[in-house]
């Protein structure tokens, strides 16, 4: 930079404010300066800069998977959440750093933190870290988390109706006649606990009772998820219906069905939850919850610059819808 600025004869901070683009710096002045670092192969360091700065127009966008290690981000979940983030991220000038976490040992988050690599954080998923998430949250604000709201919640959260969304689910299914409706996927993560307990109040209202033996732990994966649902049909269990976690479960189990010599929906309906664009090209297509990305995307990243500028910006749930497709009709 003293190179240019001695080419240039200027002072480095005119050289610094010019490759900058501040326009308190002459067009014409800029445009040199510009000229000259591209013809020597200046360009700005970008690490020294946000260190000198404090700040490094940066988002870092984590999917924390203690729960479920061998999950891909190329998941059809995370992929859509991941882009709608990423197009309201950039939209704002910022960059994205994506990082997938696995191994969740104490400290994990705070480690992330402490390499000022992002001046804030979005998390899609809470996966088993909900206490983890607290504890950073006391002393760290910019951060936003997508999944459910849970009593006694410190962080800032953005989510969907999961248990409405179950219990809209059984609804429709009992509508359609069906009184044996299985619920497909595992439920120890917290959006899948609200979930499944929608599932279970869905049941109750239409008068129908609770079968443990009609719950398949099936994994977040397409092909485990086949494989578990299966094996739960090679076991001759008497259901007519399905209720999933998600959409991947539920084309899962609806290629898991066709294998076995069983139609959808004429022998089992099924519906899914997420409303994913693989939903609606299915065979048949899906019957689904769809919870509005689009807004959980701009409403996470709305909060975040807000908790960015210090203000104390709360979380927020947003409806969930039915979506009704040939797989359950």
């Amino acid at each position: 930079m003293a190179d240019i600025a001695r080419m240039a004869g200027v002072s480095i901070s005119t050289v610094s404010r010019a490759l900058a683009g501040n326009p308190l710096i002459p067009k014409t002045l800029r445009d040199q300066i510009v000229e000259i670092a591209q013809t020597h192969g200046y360009v700005v360091n970008q690490s020294a800069r946000s260190l000198r700065l404090r700040k490094t127009d940066t988002i870092g966008v984590i999917i924390p998977l203690a729960h479920e290690a061998g999950q891909l981000i190329s998941d059809p979940f995370f992929l859509e959440m991941f882009g709608r983030l990423a197009d309201e991220i950039t939209r704002r000038d910022y960059s994205v750093l994506l990082n997938k976490v696995v191994v969740t040992e104490p400290g994990w988050l705070d480690r992330i933190i402490q390499s000022h690599r992002a001046d804030g954080l979005v998390l899609i998923g809470q996966s088993t870290q909900h206490e983890a998430l607290n504890v950073v949250a006391d002393t760290y604000r910019p951060m936003v988390v997508w999944g459910a709201q849970l009593p006694g919640q410190r962080y800032c959260a953005v989510g969907s109706d999961n248990v409405q969304g179950g219990r809209l689910a059984v609804a429709h299914l009992v509508a359609t006649g069906r009184k044996r409706i299985a619920f497909l996927g595992a439920v120890h993560a917290p959006e899948a606990a609200q979930r499944f307990e929608g599932y279970k109040q869905g049941l109750a209202e239409a008068g129908l009772p609770f079968d443990p033996s009609l719950v398949v732990p099936a994994p977040y994966m397409m092909e485990e998820a086949q494989e578990a649902i299966a094996a739960f049909l090679a076991t001759g269990a008497s259901f007519d219906a399905a209720f999933a976690f998600s959409d991947v479960i539920a084309l899962a189990a609806i290629s898991a069905l066709n294998a076995a010599g069983k139609s959808v929906p004429g022998d089992v309906g099924v519906v899914g939850f997420d409303d994913i664009v693989l939903a609606r090209y299915g065979n048949p297509p899906l019957t689904t919850i769809r919870q509005d990305l689009a807004f959980g995307a701009r409403a996470m990243v709305d909060l975040l610059f807000r908790r960015m500028a210090g203000e104390d910006a709360p979380g927020t749930l947003s409806p969930v819808e039915l979506v009704v497709r040939g797989s359950s009709v």
